[in-house]
């Protein structure tokens, strides 16, 4: 189910019986020669869309940009700076609790979104403890990186060894070229730069991986492997999704 398409009566009667929204959230960056700049966004809302699908869970619209400033240095980038991404993902979870929800499962696709989400889960027990607001202390967020989920790691270790890098992953491309085939590239690739994973910006991130890749072999990904990665992304997270949804909260009888 999505909230977008959904009218507030909807919303009313869903509430009725769940207090549980997962949230996709990804950043609109370049993924080197063939994978598409809209890749974390895309996988992290099909991930959370199946999860929707197979738990009965209420999917927010996706979060499409994130932390994303070392990637500013390539065409087609955007970036918001840390602390405006903290203050969003807090404004939209207060307006969020309003309506009465109280827990919040993020699906994760690009991991400089890590540290702000975790300072905006806590900037906003802070808001929410100070407000004296009915039931703000049974609000609860959980994050899950998906591309780090065991299924989806043992999974990529089989496939591509030590080929699967840091960014512009064969893994995530793989995905996008399962959700979009009409969307997949057969560019020729360079050999891959050198990658210790340092970054120090933009300018130093172009000059130390000139086409965007970060020890990634992104002309491994094949469509029929997306498949299989959307697949175990959902198999890890239902359990996850579950136990969070059904944790007791404070005032639970």
């Amino acid at each position: 189910m999505r909230l977008a398409l959904l009218t507030w009566q909807d919303v009313t009667t869903y509430l009725e019986r769940s207090r549980t929204l997962v949230l996709p959230i990804g950043s609109t960056e370049q993924h080197g020669p063939v994978g598409l700049i809209g890749t974390d966004a895309l996988c992290a809302d099909a991930v959370a869309q199946q999860l929707g699908a197979e738990t009965g869970t209420l999917v927010a619209p996706p979060f499409n940009y994130g932390m994303a400033q070392h990637h500013l240095g390539f065409p087609g980038s955007v970036s918001l700076r840390p602390t405006t991404l903290i203050r969003v993902v807090v404004d939209a979870l207060e307006g969020l609790q309003r309506s009465g929800f109280e827990r919040f499962f993020f699906v994760n696709g690009h991991g400089g979104n890590e540290a702000p989400l975790r300072a905006a889960f806590a900037e906003l027990h802070a808001m929410l403890a100070a407000s004296g607001r009915p039931h703000a202390g049974r609000v609860r967020c959980d994050l899950r990186n998906w591309w780090q989920l065991p299924r989806v790691a043992t999974l990529a270790a089989e496939l591509y060894g030590d080929a699967e890098g840091y960014h512009a992953t064969p893994s995530e491309v793989a995905l996008t070229q399962h959700l979009f085939p009409e969307s997949v590239r057969h560019a020729g690739l360079a050999p891959l730069a050198p990658c210790n994973g340092e970054v120090h910006g933009p300018e130093d991130f172009r000059a130390r991986y000139p086409d965007g890749r970060m020890g990634s072999d992104s002309g491994l990904a094949r469509p029929e492997h997306g498949a299989r990665f959307l697949t175990a992304a959902v198999a890890d997270l239902v359990p996850m999704l579950s136990a969070f949804a059904s944790a007791p909260l404070p005032g639970d009888t």
